[in-house]
């Protein structure tokens, strides 16, 4: 424990605190149906380690989402939101209906100490909200990445927090593939030095576009949401 605490300390100490990456946070691009879209989240939803939204998830997301239909879409994210943070944030929201919701939470949980029950029972109401208030036809739940990987920290702090945000990305797969509106994404990505961003915590474009890629098949792949979009239902 004396161990981890340190390296704690130093990993605080020696982060690099990179901005979130400037660019339109909402907007309507493309041609066809439309597709309302919503992605929410905590620093990885809002693209942190690039210096643009063109590179992070959301402007890769819509780039390969505007040739087949006419996306309406919005960002709502900040940096070291934790799942609370943003079902506080479902109360200011105007009540715009989505037909889909990218979720990016969950890291943060962990790192400041939420507990798994607590946190699980945050997120089937977070799952609840969405579909409930928003009218989201799916939700896409984003597994939390791999931090054993990530470069920034150091052993043995890696492979303990490692290991409990495994932990955590079990649970929620499974909580998300439990429900009929939810569906869950884990890809799979070795992270290191090469696609990662200069801070060694977050993504870089790499990462970013094989997520976008992952987050379009579920879309363009889903019959009910393009039927959805060619009705204008």
């Amino acid at each position: 424990m004396p161990v981890l605490l340190g390296q704690a300390v130093f990993v605080r100490k020696s982060y690099i605190a990179l901005p979130e990456p400037t660019g339109a946070r909402s907007g309507i691009v493309g041609d066809g149906p439309a597709l309302r879209l919503l992605v929410i989240g905590d620093s990885s939803a809002a693209g942190v380690g690039v210096a643009s939204q063109t590179d992070a998830l959301l402007g890769q997301l819509i780039d390969r989402l505007a040739g087949r239909m006419t996306v309406h879409y919005e960002l709502v994210a900040q940096t070291g939101a934790k799942t609370s943070d943003v079902l506080g944030w479902l109360d200011t929201m105007p009540s715009t209906r989505y037909d889909v919701v990218v979720t990016a939470l969950g890291v943060n949980d962990v790192t400041k100490g939420v507990s798994l029950r607590k946190w699980l029972i945050q997120q089937t109401n977070l799952f609840g909200r969405l579909i409930g208030q928003f009218g989201a036809r799916r939700v896409i739940v984003s597994g939390l990445p791999p931090v054993g990987q990530f470069p920034l920290l150091p052993h043995p702090l890696r492979w303990v927090l490692g290991r409990q945000v495994a932990r955590f990305d079990r649970h929620l797969h499974q909580l998300a593939a439990n429900k009929p509106d939810c569906v869950p994404l884990q890809f799979n990505l070795g992270l290191d030095e090469t696609n990662m961003s200069e801070d060694g915590f977050h993504p870089g474009s790499t990462v970013y576009a094989v997520w976008a890629d992952e987050v379009a098949q579920i879309i363009l792949s889903d019959p009910d949401l393009l039927d959805a979009a060619q009705t204008g239902a």
